[in-house]
């Protein structure tokens, strides 16, 4: 503990002589909320398979008690990511998901319509060329703004999975103006303290086009649709060598970024655990969120894990990417900025990078320690916390059936 105390000491001078107010860091972790995916607490893998774990959630209830102990854990995570075919009582209920989250410290956080699971889907849903698929569809979003209601929630989460496989297969123009008037049918049905992001993707599950192909089919779209609408960028859908921040920077200075999807990227769509890979790009990405942030633009952005952890435990897949998303924000909240503005202003490029990099390789875990004994958790280190609290041991024993089969269940 002494030596703790003595890193924090020499941190704290190293960031004043920066011009940052260490209490201020403190406060920005402590009030970053990631939302806690509910699908990935269960069984999931890959379209090759799965394996299993035990004391997988299998049920609702399971998934919000899971959720519940990772909060205990992190201490800002109280918020639970839902979907409407798995997040439900078996006759069909969610209000009391909702007050059972409520018992357990948690609420409900973005709430996702289905548009992929249904033999219906096999061309599409809102994009179909079929007229009665696109009308269940459109009769399911107005159902899901009923359902958002009732889970508490003020976020829709639109992924569209649509798209073809072949030249020819369809009219690209026509899907494009389907895609429009589906996606007006759910925007028009929000309450006006409502929202909807709009998640795109290069490809799978169809692989000659997606309907919302790249950042800019979704901020089209969303530009069209109104104030309510904004970008959401998952950070597994992108390919190889794409820029994520200098995106990040569009979307915040035109005012139409709305919401992250946390995982991890080796070609398009991993789902793997946040910041192992690329953690210099997830610093970057939070660089530029926090200097929109500071030069006044709005910054109000709904972060959300969307993993699925095929080897590792799941509830320690999450703990430890939420941990690595934290470890992130921290240290682009160390940059130095006004020496940053200074050098860029001279055209100092290697000092300029340097002011940059210096914040990123800055020991910033004797700060994110001392805030989260001020968030009174049991330990500072959130794995070991989870490891010693017995939960694991717990949940193995009790829930003798090996868990959910797929992602929804």
């Amino acid at each position: 503990m002494d030596n703790l105390k003595e890193r924090q000491k020499i941190l704290k001078e190293e960031l004043l002589e920066r011009n940052i107010d260490p209490e201020s860091v403190k406060q920005a972790f402590k009030d970053l909320v990631v939302e806690l995916p509910s699908w990935a607490v269960g069984n999931s893998g890959t379209r090759y398979g799965t394996f299993r774990d035990k004391g997988a959630a299998r049920t609702v209830w399971d998934k919000i008690d899971d959720c519940a102990e990772i909060q205990r854990v992190l201490g800002t995570c109280p918020v639970m990511a839902s979907h409407v075919l798995w997040d439900v009582t078996d006759d069909g209920q969610y209000i009391p998901v909702r007050e059972y989250a409520k018992s357990k410290g948690m609420k409900i956080g973005t709430v996702h319509p289905n548009t992929f699971a249904g033999q219906e889907f096999r061309y599409g849903s809102l994009c179909s060329p079929i007229k009665e698929v696109r009308e269940q569809t459109n009769r399911h979003f107005v159902d899901c703004v009923r359902i958002a209601r009732e889970m508490g929630s003020k976020v829709i989460g639109m992924w569209v999975a649509d798209g073809t496989n072949y030249p020819g297969q369809d009219s690209l123009r026509e899907r494009k103006q389907r895609l429009f008037e589906g996606l007006k049918v759910l925007y028009d049905a929000l309450d006006e303290d409502m929202h909807m992001v709009l998640e795109y993707k290069p490809f799978e599950p169809f692989f000659y086009t997606s309907d919302v192909q790249d950042w800019g089919m979704s901020k089209l779209m969303c530009d069209k649709l109104g104030d309510k609408a904004k970008v959401l960028v998952d950070l597994g859908h992108h390919l190889a060598g794409v820029n994520i921040e200098q995106i990040i920077s569009i979307l915040l200075d035109e005012g139409k970024l709305g919401g992250f999807h946390f995982n991890n990227r080796r070609y398009a769509d991993d789902d793997l655990i946040s910041g192992t890979v690329k953690p210099l790009e997830l610093f970057l990405i939070f660089k530029e969120i926090v200097d929109a942030a500071k030069d006044g633009l709005n910054t109000d952005i709904t972060y959300m894990l969307d993993q699925s952890h095929n080897i590792e435990p799941s509830i320690e897949g999450i703990i430890y990417s939420v941990m690595n998303i934290q470890r992130a924000y921290v240290k682009s909240l160390v940059i130095d900025r006004v020496a940053l503005k200074e050098s860029q202003l001279n055209n100092d490029t290697i000092l300029s990078n340097r002011i940059v990099m210096d914040a990123f390789n800055t020991d910033v875990e004797p700060l994110i320690a001392e805030a989260r004994l001020e968030l009174n958790l049991d330990d500072t280190d959130p794995i070991r916390n989870y490891r010693n609290g017995g939960w694991a041991k717990k949940i193995a024993s009790e829930r003798l059936d090996d868990g959910i089969n797929t992602l929804g269940g």
